[in-house]
């Protein structure tokens, strides 16, 4: 599941009980989190996913009055744990750590958590049979001087065939993305300044666990679950944070933590009305439809990675990096080909495709092995509705803009807000969190 290309350095500073990175921006600029803070002011944070939680955290350990308001009733945002359906943990949402090189990494080392590189061997499901290796490099969406266009148009002027159409629906869904939407130029351009590494880890344990333990745990009593946030009205010095329950709640700065999919659907609605810039960079960040299923099987009869379906362009052996004796295979589904099955109505109907695909690449051992299966489908959960934020065509430089403060009062954070090209992962929420607890900071520096 490699999905980088580039590796640069950081520095790692110990504050709080946690390593954080002393710089966060390929110039070099430090951001180092202020070692006096004395405000007494309060702060919303809104949303208690990976971004959301860290800043909690951090505020919290510096002695800030802080809440935060989560529209479900959990916490985790786009990361989850499915108890039960095998007998080793499984991450329901985010669940490989994509480099070391970064605030996650370290805490990985600090508390001596184990995880596994995952360099599981690659099957292409090619032509109709299960290959090692295609005749064409599809290493022609990496590079410099590409075009801002999609990687199915670009596939196609670079002369692959129909029969690398879900191989390259494969690279895009890695991505979060369809291959329609997804920019060649963009999503490089974006990754120019990815620093984290180019391996991928999976969790002994889970992901969520991960999280749960080192971060979450720390400010559980600090969050308000089944909070909707419906309107933040930050026109007096006093911000007024409405919510779906009739609650009304009183903050002197506000970090916005959401998915882009509830800020470019206005499900929260900020008077006065947000700069028309922010809210048209809102609009070019692409976040499609996302699902994963897992599918428990008698007899492990697949291959550790498998590539190229037309139903699912990406399935993965589950069982990588664990301890136990269940054999699961992960359907990885992203954009149009999570769309397509979840038009399918039922998780029922989501499995069957799937095991016929896999009987057709397997001659009938999918069916005929088939224990079970369990449908995350997280374009369908309130309040998420996606994977995670991709780049798309002619999007230009926007994410400076949708992650720019407002007013000294409005901050944003989450994966999608991250400026560095560590969108679309789990440490970079986790760095935009940082970051916006330091622009806070900072405007109430005396």
């Amino acid at each position: 599941m490699n999905r980088r290309l580039f590796l640069k350095n950081t520095t790692l500073v110990s504050i709080g009980g946690l390593l954080l990175p002393s710089i966060l921006t390929t110039n070099c600029r430090k951001e180092q989190l202020l070692e006096d803070v004395d405000y007494d002011g309060k702060v919303i944070i809104i949303g208690a996913g990976v971004a959301g939680l860290y800043a909690a955290y951090l505020l919290k350990s510096k002695g800030v009055d802080v809440l935060v308001l989560e529209a479900s009733g959990s916490h985790g945002g786009r990361m989850g744990k499915i108890p039960g359906f095998a007998d080793f943990p499984i991450d329901s949402g985010a669940q490989w750590l994509h480099g070391r090189n970064n605030i996650l990494g370290d805490l990985i080392q600090q508390t001596n958590t184990t995880v596994t590189l995952d360099d599981s061997d690659l099957f292409y499901w090619f032509n109709n049979q299960l290959v090692t290796s295609l005749p064409q490099d599809t290493a022609i969406f990496e590079g410099e001087d590409l075009p801002d266009i999609s990687f199915k148009d670009y596939a196609i002027q670079k002369g692959l065939g129909a029969e690398y159409q879900y191989i390259v629906e494969n690279l895009a869904g890695d991505q979060g993305a369809s291959a329609a939407t997804l920019s060649v130029y963009w999503n490089n351009k974006e990754e120019e300044n990815w620093v984290s590494g180019d391996d991928d880890f999976k969790f002994k344990e889970t992901f969520f666990d991960f999280i749960d333990t080192q971060i979450a745990s720390k400010v559980t009593d600090i969050i308000q679950y089944n909070t909707p946030v419906t309107a933040i009205n930050y026109a007096q010095d006093t911000i007024l944070v409405s919510d779906l329950n009739g609650g009304t709640h009183q903050a002197d700065k506000v970090i916005i933590t959401v998915p882009i999919t509830q800020l470019k659907a206005n499900k929260i609605q900020f008077s006065p009305a947000l700069p028309a810039e922010k809210t048209d960079a809102f609009s070019k960040i692409g976040m499609g439809a996302g699902m994963k299923v897992f599918l428990k099987f008698s007899t492990k009869f697949y291959d550790e990675n498998i590539i190229g379906g037309s139903v699912c362009a990406a399935y993965a052996d589950e069982s990588v990096g664990k301890t136990g004796n269940d054999n699961i295979l992960l359907a990885f589904i992203m954009g149009v080909q999570a769309e397509n099955l979840t038009a399918l109505g039922s998780d029922s109907a989501i499995t069957t495709a799937l095991l016929q695909e896999l009987d057709a690449m397997y001659s009938g051992q999918a069916t005929a092995n088939f224990i079970a299966s369990q449908v995350e489908n997280w374009t369908t959960k309130p309040y998420i509705e996606g994977a995670y934020g991709y780049s798309t065509v002619g999007m230009g430089d926007v994410r400076k803009t949708a992650a720019s403060q407002v007013d000294n009062k409005l901050f944003f954070a989450g994966e999608a807000m991250n400026v560095n090209g560590h969108h679309q992962t789990v440490h970079g929420a986790v760095e935009t969190g940082y970051r916006e607890v330091i622009n806070l900071l900072k405007t109430v520096q005396k």
